[in-house]
């Protein structure tokens, strides 16, 4: 919804220069702005480094730049002033496109079973599948295609994109988002060999989604084999990710994309993991690390708090840095080696009868 710069402003408990009455209907890049486009600038930018030609209604930046920036626009253009324009700019985003809620409306392909219950305003799409049991919380979306197994609940206000599957039994919280294709609560690996075939392990455990919990498309969160499969508060699962059975993800966790989280997994809150992080299972990582791209953790690794985290196996990174130094002197480090015992087997010969 549109707001003008005062109003923007106040709601973000910030500071403004120029005109507050320029109105914003909607946040920009920079190659796409217009007069109604709010964008931000966040650090010191050069001053006229900002694209000629474009007078966006205003420019969230830093305190720093509020003389530097106005000057190379025209038309008065507003600025609000923030110490984190980032952050600001995502808080005003879901203002002027605040997030999408269910209207109620029930495509006729939609097929729900006669005991499932379903809040207010609950909206299904084209093609949706409801099972016996389920329970589906007000201002619910959900999208064409997806299925809601047997016994499955989901919060309010959640939104399930197209294709999104969910195995009998998957609990979400409240304001849950799953992108396209996202299958929450299918079966674990496992199984056991008994020498000549391998036999399938239970998996009839549960898989339980905390509030405001956000999936990308086409990832994988396993149900428990015995246990649960947990999925904190908060947390934030890129595309193509594979989550096994009986992992815990604490809240506000990040994890990039194509990551993969072996069964019975723990990592604590507000860690981040970088892309394509392979877990060994039943690894542990503690609250608040950082683990980079394309590193690998050993099964029943604990990574300890208090570092960032590189490599294969994981190591901290500071010693990461000063072994991947190290691997680039080794041609020199060879053929020096090489040099040393031609010439230490001279001596040997000239010295010894």
């Amino acid at each position: 919804m549109p707001y003008n710069v005062r109003q923007l402003a106040s709601l973000l408990a910030l500071e403004f220069r120029g005109d507050g009455r320029r109105a914003i209907t909607k946040v920009s890049g920079w190659g796409e702005a217009d007069a109604g486009s709010l964008v931000f600038i966040d650090g010191d930018a050069a001053r006229g480094s900002f694209p000629a030609g474009l007078e966006p209604a205003c420019v969230l930046a830093p305190p720093s730049f509020a003389d530097a920036a106005a000057a190379p626009f025209a038309g008065g253009v507003a600025l609000i002033l923030s110490p984190n324009p980032k952050l600001d700019f995502a808080k005003a985003a879901l203002l002027l496109h605040p997030r999408p809620t269910g209207g109620g409306g029930r495509h006729p392909t939609a097929l729900v079973a006669p005991d499932a219950v379903l809040g207010e305003r609950v909206e299904l799409g084209p093609y949706v599948v409801v099972e016996e049991g389920a329970r589906i919380g007000d201002g619910t979306i959900l999208s064409a295609r997806v299925t809601v197994g047997r016994g499955c609940a989901i919060g309010e206000d959640c939104i399930l994109h197209p294709g999104v599957t969910l195995y009998p039994g998957a609990v979400l919280g409240a304001r849950v988002v799953l992108h396209a294709g996202a299958v929450v609560g299918a079966d674990g690996f496992g199984y056991v060999p008994d020498g000549g075939r391998r036999w399938k392990f239970p998996q009839v455990g549960g898989v339980v989604l905390g509030d405001d919990v956000e999936v990308g498309a086409n990832t994988t969160i396993d149900r428990g084999s015995l246990g649960t499969t947990r999925i904190g508060e908060g947390a934030k699962i890129d595309n193509l990710v594979q989550i096994a059975h009986n992992v815990e993800i604490g809240r506000h966790v990040v994890i990039a994309a194509q990551t993969g989280v072996s069964g019975s997994t723990v990592i604590e809150d507000c860690a981040v993991i970088g892309g394509q992080v392979g877990f060994g299972d039943h690894a542990r990582v503690e609250g608040g690390v950082v683990i980079g791209s394309k590193a690998g953790v050993l099964p029943g690794k604990v990574v300890r708090a208090g570092e960032v985290y590189w490599g294969v196996p994981v190591r901290p990174l500071r010693e990461y840095k000063r072994l991947n130094a190290l691997f680039g002197r080794l041609p020199g480090m060879k053929a020096e080696l090489a040099s040393l015992k031609a010439e230490l087997a001279e001596l040997k010969e000239k010295l010894l009868p």
